[in-house]
């Protein structure tokens, strides 16, 4: 799984937030947050660095480790 999906996820977890619960309070749709914490790799930037917001952080382009 991708190292943003399992971040989002056990961040969540820790902050004590259901999914739904999460998806609410970051402005993002259930589908997404579902999406996201699944490994899907066509989720938009945006509402990334939205989720990540949630727990201080951002993800920026950058050369994908082999």
């Amino acid at each position: 799984m991708n190292p943003i999906a399992v971040f989002i996820k056990q961040k969540r977890r820790e902050a004590g937030l259901t999914q739904p619960e999460f998806a609410l309070r970051s402005g993002l749709g259930l589908r997404f947050v579902r999406e996201l914490e699944q490994g899907k790799e066509t989720v938009r930037l945006d509402k990334v660095n939205q989720a990540l917001s949630m727990f201080g952080m951002e993800a920026v382009p950058g050369k994908k480790p082999r």
